[in-house]
């Protein structure tokens, strides 16, 4: 059976040695815990590490604390050992050991393309443009549609197409004025978003792609006619049958889906998801995950989206997620749960609790001023060679703190803001981790510690 080293400080060594007591037997390996000088392993650096360690003989492998800064090469006197970074926290050794996850096994396969729409394309310079472009494109996007406005014609649509394929984008363009459909084609645009009864005999000149759309929006009136005649003149189409919002045929439009493709089985279609999202006071990813769903399930291989109000801000992202997760789900029959954590934004997936027992003893061997911080089950707890304080008031506990330590004005300032992260985890169902950024999912930004040396 393997021996791995475990390397973490003096207040950890408590809890790790009884985690590693259970974890060890049940994962298949024996364990020695190395313990530095210093009150928490995480700060240290992996050039300190090794001028204060010396692994014993007979270690298979040697796991750091998962936060430990430094290059990992620095190990290289220490012979052929593996050196490794466990997780940032200690209560997932029990999943950093366990059997590699089946049900990921193949994930981030997808075969949904995402469209994602400039609104009020001509209003815009050719620069913004761009930038709009790029932005979407990196964040998933397959084809950048240009959005023009009704009642004109934006006659330098030719222009703004070239300048994107030029980029290597792919570009469609929307818009029911077969002017600038004709001019965005020639130009390179491989789709026009959308024809009906007023646009389809015009569609044979184009030469590129067309989403063919009901002639009353609340029906699907029109469509077969359509369908018929861009078959007949050779025009190749996938069809759209128009989500309404929320009380204004919502079911009703995911019903005309599925009629449609009931009547054109091996046709491509087209879903404009923003009619949704766009529409309706939520977050904009649990709406685009469903509607993804929807369409795996369904054949539905394209999805039209924007980014206009705010609350959809991310949505080319969110659906680049979404549909690796139904992909998944749908052609592995398996749950989509578990899948794809980057999507759980607002709540972490699971709460990791220290308990009682842990903070407890944590605070009777605690021999420094220095503050740890901790939020869970409702309670903020403030931790040094001084004070235990429990409380639900942040500013109540900083009072405790000032009146039993003296807090520097950075100090004040620190304090307070890992004090607004602690109140916002236990608001919002969140892990607090001191020094570390709470996880909003895929949103999450990076955070660098400013917390005092603790050592």
């Amino acid at each position: 059976m393997p021996r791995f080293l475990f390397v973490t400080g003096k207040l950890a060594e408590p809890a790790l040695r009884r985690l590693l007591t259970e974890l060890g037997p049940r994962a298949g390996f024996e364990h020695s815990v190395a313990v530095l000088p210093i009150t928490v392993a995480a700060l240290a650096t992996t050039s300190w590490i090794a001028r204060h360690l010396t692994p014993p003989p007979g270690i298979d492998r040697i796991l750091l604390p998962g936060l430990c800064s430094g290059d990992l090469d620095t190990f290289d006197a220490w012979g052929t050992v593996p050196v490794e970074r466990g997780p940032k926290d200690m209560r997932d050794l029990p999943d950093f050991f366990g059997e590699p996850d089946l049900a990921r096994a193949g994930y981030g396969a997808h075969d949904i393309a995402i469209l994602a729409e400039i609104n009020h394309a001509p209003t815009l310079p050719l620069s913004a443009l761009t930038l709009h472009a790029r932005r979407f494109h990196a964040e998933g996007a397959d084809i950048i549609d240009l959005g023009c406005d009704p009642g004109s014609t934006w006659e330098e649509v030719g222009e703004a197409v070239k300048m994107l394929r030029d980029e290597g984008l792919r570009v469609s363009i929307d818009t029911f004025n077969p002017r600038e459909a004709e001019r965005g084609a020639a130009a390179g645009a491989e789709m026009v978003l959308s024809v009906n009864k007023t646009t389809r005999d015009q569609a044979r000149h184009w030469g590129c792609e067309v989403v063919a759309v009901p002639d009353t929006p609340s029906n699907l009136e029109g469509l077969d006619q359509t369908v018929a005649c861009l078959k007949c003149d050779g025009v190749p189409f996938r069809i759209d049958p128009v989500l309404e919002p929320i009380g204004f045929g919502f079911a009703a439009s995911l019903g005309r889906y599925l009629e449609a493709r009931r009547r054109f089985p091996e046709v491509e279609m087209l879903m404009g998801v923003g009619n949704l999202t766009e529409l309706t006071d939520v977050d904009s990813a649990g709406v685009n995950v469903v509607l993804l769903g929807f369409c795996q399930e369904v054949g539905i291989r394209s999805v039209l989206t924007t980014e206009v109000i705010n609350w959809t801000r991310s949505s080319v992202r969110e659906i680049d997620l979404a549909r690796r997760l139904v992909y998944h789900a749908v052609n592995h029959q398996v749950l989509p749960k578990h899948l794809e954590p980057e999507l759980v934004a607002l709540r972490d997936p699971k709460l990791r609790m220290h308990g009682d027992e842990y903070l407890t003893e944590l605070a009777q061997n605690v021999t420094d001023k220095n503050f740890r911080l901790f939020a869970e089950r409702g309670v903020l707890h403030a931790i040094n060679s001084e004070m235990h304080w429990k409380g639900i008031d942040p500013f109540e506990l900083f009072a405790a703190m000032a009146r039993r330590s003296e807090i520097s004005p950075a100090h004040a300032f620190y304090l307070g803001y890992e004090m607004a992260k602690m109140a916002t985890a236990l608001a919002l169902g969140k892990n607090y981790v001191q020094d570390q950024a709470l996880s909003w999912g895929f949103l999450t930004a990076d955070e660098k510690s400013h917390g005092p040396s603790q050592t």
